[in-house]
């Protein structure tokens, strides 16, 4: 009995324990989609770049119940424009002036679909530029676009449509046969019904059908007249990709709404194709832009667009749903207005910008602003008027106003006009806000010199390779030129760009300086640490005998390491053990591995070690011209090394092979060279094993010619490294150091029968 309650106390103590993992397991899943979630919320509200902030102040002052978030996509702002600027992936209508346009030869006006045609690299930087579009009205590109039941409405969605054929207008279609169909909704009705059924914002939806079809009801893509499509319908242009041929991409599009371009049952059923209703054409276009944009993290008109961020971890650049580099521009508008017309502005709203790396310190300018009309300068004015001035986002009083200042505020002219007409000067306010003033409200501030500079960062030392920005604090505020030169005492270790970027060259110090145009200097000293990339050896496996002994020579990569320290440590001490000067000794019988440490920890390097049993003497007699030390022979001459030979200076009862360095199995007149391998065998058992090195043969064919000046070379360089005993037979000087462009010289020389290669 005792016995039996004893197995189900066990028992139960099993279940609990396994009860326990599980609850242990679940936790720990959930805790970590949790912190997933919450390190997605955290990064979207971190604190705007300085270069966003004023323009997100000046909304937040306009409309304080707007909600801004940062999207930090953690993407290079050139690599960004990299990947759009692609041919046929941003367009713009061929009427556009060539600014705007892609001009390279074979390039400049193809119409990549009827009418448009290649973006050119700065429009879409300026289209890409958050920060050209931080005001009051182009904002709404970067709405979240998830339905909202409070503002989303009937008497709402017609205010959007107000203008339009839509408007107030009951649906009618055609079928496949060409009757025509009279519904009892509106094209408001459709759209909200379609707006809660795809959780998308009904404003978003109302926009989008205007942007994508225009203000007529007859437009090919939602007529059910084109011809082999009769009773098909696409108010959102889904899958109508670019065509050169005529109607191509609206053939496109009338071809996703008939059967999804071959789409599976299941998807056909989800987004409710064929699309042969006004209705049933609404509605799963809004699904398939909910589940193929919103739903996946692409939930701004910008974030459709421009393919930068989704929350799938997928390629990105290539699920966007425009090609019309200004999309977000225009249906930025066209929100903007609905909201208006409703008064829904003082509403709730959130917002999403995206923030790239090393963007440019000032917003990206529009190619409708022409350079010419503007002359660089960096001149303090004022605004001279009687009460304010407004700050436009352009030049001109169309473009939308940024701010208000009033009379007597400071600002930077970096820009002045010169243009026909009206002159517009781009400024910079203190906040940091760039826009246009109409220069004659503006009078220059009398001259202020600079009086002192002091220069700042983040760390004073950094890293070989790594790039830092000087932050440089001029007094007083107001001076008026406040260029500055930078210059580094110690190019060798430190460079620093013109903008003020340091630049790690090598280990060692240097002084910065930076200098205003007065004269006027400022200084910072800054250290280069030149951290260990890699660790080469003089070997990448080791045979000893039992009491036998091996030295690694092991060197840090690059030379210039500021800790070229290496620490040594056997994995299994009982079978080989090794010293602080890297000395192996072979203890007993069996294999391991000793690990080469740098000294910052960070990289190691694994040399396998097998130790056999003692040789007896006369069991293995190599011949006095070779050099044998360890299991590494040497001492080859310096041409015609064949395996007779090698074998004929190997003197056992036991059968030797050889092998050469790719591994395969060499004898006869087959030459004989570095990483060759001396295999003596009891049977097919290991009795003994030799690596060979053939000083300046470090491509392993048993010759010293100009091949091994290449790949000597390209190790040098650090382009393709080798180690073990081909970094032995590049060393030809025998000083256990990485080899150098000595050692490629005394190649050189052999090769021209200057100076033979002791070997």
């Amino acid at each position: 009995m005792k016995s039996k309650k004893k197995i189900i106390i066990i028992s139960s103590i099993i279940v609990l324990i396994i009860l326990f993992i599980i609850l242990f397991t679940i936790f720990n899943s959930n805790k970590a989609e949790d912190d997933k979630i919450l390190t997605r919320q955290m990064r979207l509200s971190d604190t705007f770049p300085s270069s966003y902030k004023p323009y997100i102040d000046e909304l937040e002052k306009k409309y304080p119940n707007w909600e801004f978030k940062a999207l930090y996509t953690n993407l290079d702002w050139k690599y960004v424009i990299d990947n759009e600027n692609v041919f046929g992936k941003n367009l713009v209508p061929k009427s556009y002036s060539d600014s705007w346009k892609n001009t390279k030869k074979g390039e400049y006006n193809v119409e990549v679909d009827s009418g448009w045609v290649d973006s050119s690299r700065s429009a879409v930087e300026y289209a890409m530029d958050p920060r050209n579009f931080l005001n009051y009205v182009r904002v709404f590109q970067f709405e979240e676009l998830s339905y909202n039941s409070r503002t989303n409405t009937v008497s709402s969605i017609e205010k959007i449509l107000y203008g339009t054929e839509f408007y107030n207008k009951i649906v009618e279609y055609k079928n496949s046969s060409g009757t025509n169909i009279v519904t009892d909704k509106k094209y408001s009705d459709l759209i909200l019904s379609a707006a809660k059924t795809s959780s998308v914002s009904a404003f978003h939806l109302a926009s989008r059908i205007k942007q994508e079809v225009g203000p007529f009801l007859s437009h090919s893509s939602i007529s059910g007249t084109v011809s082999g499509y009769e009773g098909l319908y696409n108010f959102y242009n889904i899958g109508a990709t670019s065509s050169s041929e005529p109607m191509g991409a609206i053939i496109n599009g009338l071809k996703y709404a008939k059967d999804g371009k071959g789409a599976s049952s299941s998807t056909k059923t989800k987004y409710l194709i064929p699309w042969n209703t006004k209705e049933r054409a609404i509605t799963g276009g809004a699904k398939f832009i909910g589940s193929s944009y919103i739903n996946l993290g692409q939930n701004t008109i910008y974030l459709q667009k421009f393919h930068v961020y989704d929350t799938t971890d997928d390629e990105l650049f290539w699920h966007q749903y425009m090609t019309n580099v200004l999309a977000p521009y225009s249906e930025s508008k066209l929100i903007y207005t609905g909201y208006a017309n409703s008064n829904l502005l003082n509403s709730s709203m959130s917002f999403v910008i995206p923030v790239y790396n090393n963007m440019p310190e000032l917003p990206c300018t529009s190619p409708a602003i022409s350079s010419s009309d503007f002359t660089t300068d960096n001149t303090k004015v004022y605004a001279n008027v009687e009460t304010s001035l407004n700050v436009r986002s352009g030049p001109g009083t169309s473009y939308e106003s940024l701010t208000t200042i009033p009379s007597g505020t400071k600002m930077t002219r970096i820009a002045k006009g010169k243009q026909k007409g009206e002159l517009w000067d781009r400024v910079k306010l203190e906040s940091g806000l760039v826009g246009y003033v109409f220069q004659t409200y503006v009078e220059e501030v009398p001259n202020v010199q600079v009086e002192k500079i002091t220069l700042s960062l983040d760390k004073t030392t950094i890293n070989k390779g790594e790039r830092i920005k000087i932050k440089a604090n001029i007094s007083p505020e107001d001076a008026v030129d406040k260029t500055l030169k930078y210059s580094s005492d110690n190019t060798s270790v430190a460079t620093v760009s013109s903008d003020g970027y340091i630049q790690g060259i090598s280990s060692g110090s240097a002084k910065i300086t930076a200098k205003a145009s007065n004269g006027v200097t400022g200084t910072i000293n800054i250290k280069v640490y030149s951290p260990v990339t890699d660790i080469i050896t003089s070997t990448d496996n080791i045979v000893l005998q039992i009491g036998e002994t091996y030295k690694i020579n092991a060197t840090v990569i690059p030379d210039d390491a500021d800790n070229k320290n290496i620490l040594y440590n056997s994995e299994n001490s009982g079978i080989a053990k090794v010293d602080e000067q890297g000395i192996v000794t072979g203890e007993t019988e069996g294999e391991t591995s000793i690990n080469a440490v740098s000294g910052e920890g960070t990289i190691s390097k694994k040399i396998k070690v097998k130790v056999i049993p003692q040789i007896q003497e006369g069991e293995i007699i190599i011949d006095e011209s070779l050099y044998v030390e360890g299991n590494e022979i040497s001492g080859l001459e310096n041409k015609n090394n064949t395996a007779d030979k090698i074998l004929n200076k190997i003197k056992t009862n036991y059968s030797v092979e050889i092998y050469n360095s790719k591994g395969s199995k060499i004898s006869g007149n087959e030459l004989v060279g570095t990483g060759s391998v001396i295999k003596v065998l009891n049977n097919k058992d290991l009795v003994m094993e030799y690596n060979v090195i053939m000083y300046g043969d470090v491509n392993g064919d048993g010759k010293i010619n100009s091949v091994d000046l290449l790949v000597l070379q390209r190790h040098i360089l650090e382009i393709e490294k080798f180690s073990g005993v081909f970094l032995k037979a590049g060393n030809i000087r025998k000083n256990g150091r990485n080899p150098s462009s000595v050692d490629l010289l005394l190649i050189q020389r052999h090769i021209l029968g200057l100076q033979n290669i002791v070997q």
